[in-house]
């Protein structure tokens, strides 16, 4: 069931038709607020522009304490930047035009599936991270890259920030930079109400209120900045904005896991920056390794210090007629990290429920968290961060 609330309700025929079949209209804040009481698993409730902007904030805000769980979708007949940003800062869940039936439609059901989400797994809302003391160094940046795909970037960082969360002294975000064809959400099975997209058109106005309601929590000291939904989105995100992301979330996390495409765009190259430890995956296969070769030829050409780079062989138990020892003198770099093969990472994958969680015993459960306690003790290069790219053309000349 879903709940508009329509202070002028002549025009209301539209939107109860695209909201859905299962919708209760009220007109009056005390209805609404009579309609909550008795219904204490409401999961939406719809704002109509005559609702107004500073009674419609306040209701967000209010239940974002009261009742988390439940989503306020709000619908205006102009939406800007301005309006994006104060909502998300409110609790808003969705700010949507209210002539565009279609994407009315969509986000109602973005914030059931949500709510939906919640239950099932036995908690009625979800708790936002808490704030890190203001004086405590920025959290390490953990990027997780391959120059080919299907190496197993997306199950080693979605596994690692699970991992590093486990003990639970420590605040993990993990953002997909895969913007065209990212696929954390699905991996972990989230369905997030906004995603990295949706900071592009509040980036003037981008603070810490604003990005925790960009994100997702997967479980306690673990949350997700999605990618975007729909692929072209990414066309609208400047890599500068990725930047900003990035180190607004090291002050706000312990650490924060990037998982990337298979590509040096200006994404990747703009996380780069950031980052503390790289971890580049390859597999037992030439292709792979000639990706990886390639990979670190770069990287030092780019004046990324090999200190901080971490070689992780993924399936390094696969008998293909390659060795370890033969791996390591191609690449002139020891192997930091040898994660076996095992039918039941594919199985989770599937399951949408990593392998440290659902089998903490396995080994390839113990060798990441072998590995995400190796990286999390390693110096921050903190104040060091910086555009290496920049480094290298003064370098250069």
């Amino acid at each position: 069931m879903t709940v508009l609330l329509d202070l002028d309700p002549r025009q209301a025929d539209a939107l109860i038709g695209a909201i859905g079949p299962n919708v209760r209209m009220v007109t009056s804040f005390d209805a609404l607020e009579a309609y909550l009481a008795a219904n204490p698993s409401e999961y939406v409730v719809v704002l109509a522009p005559s609702v107004g902007i500073a009674p419609a904030f306040d209701l967000a805000e209010r239940m974002r304490v009261e009742r988390p769980a439940l989503g306020v979708v709000l619908l205006q007949d102009r939406v800007d930047t301005s309006l994006l940003g104060d909502a998300l800062r409110a609790g808003v869940r969705e700010v949507v035009d209210q002539r565009d039936l279609a994407t009315v439609t969509m986000a109602v059901r973005r914030v059931a599936e949500l709510a939906t989400r919640m239950r099932e797994r036995g908690h009625e809302y979800e708790p936002a991270p808490p704030a890190r003391d203001a004086d405590q160094p920025p959290g390490k940046i953990l990027t997780v890259f391959s120059a080919k795909g299907g190496c197993g970037k997306t199950t080693l960082a979605t596994n690692l920030a699970v991992a590093l969360a486990e003990s639970g002294d420590r605040e993990v975000c993990l953002v997909d930079l895969d913007l065209h064809f990212g696929d954390v959400a699905i991996a972990m099975q989230l369905y997030p109400v906004h995603t990295i997209a949706d900071a592009a058109g509040v980036s003037g106005t981008l603070d810490d209120f604003s990005i925790r309601g960009l994100l997702t929590v997967h479980s306690p000291g673990v949350s997700v900045l999605a990618a975007p939904l729909e692929p072209g989105s990414a066309e609208s995100i400047p890599a500068a904005l990725v930047g900003h992301l990035l180190s607004q979330l090291s002050a706000m996390f312990d650490v924060v896991v990037v998982d990337t495409p298979a590509a040096f765009s200006d994404f990747v190259l703009a996380a780069f920056d950031l980052t503390d430890v790289f971890l580049l995956i390859a597999t037992l296969d030439i292709p792979a390794l000639k990706n990886l070769k390639l990979t670190l030829e770069t990287m030092d050409l780019l004046n990324y210090p090999r200190e901080r780079w971490r070689v992780v062989l993924n399936r390094a138990d696969s008998k293909v007629g390659l060795t370890i020892t033969e791996v390591e003198k191609t690449l002139r770099l020891p192997i930091s990290a040898q994660i076996p093969s095992s039918r039941a990472v594919p199985v989770s994958v599937n399951r949408g429920v990593p392998i440290v969680q659902d089998d903490p015993g396995h080994p390839v459960s113990l060798e990441i968290r072998r590995l995400g306690e190796r990286v999390a003790t390693l110096p921050s290069q903190a104040g060091g961060r910086g555009d290496r790219r920049r480094l290298l053309r003064r370098k250069a000349r």
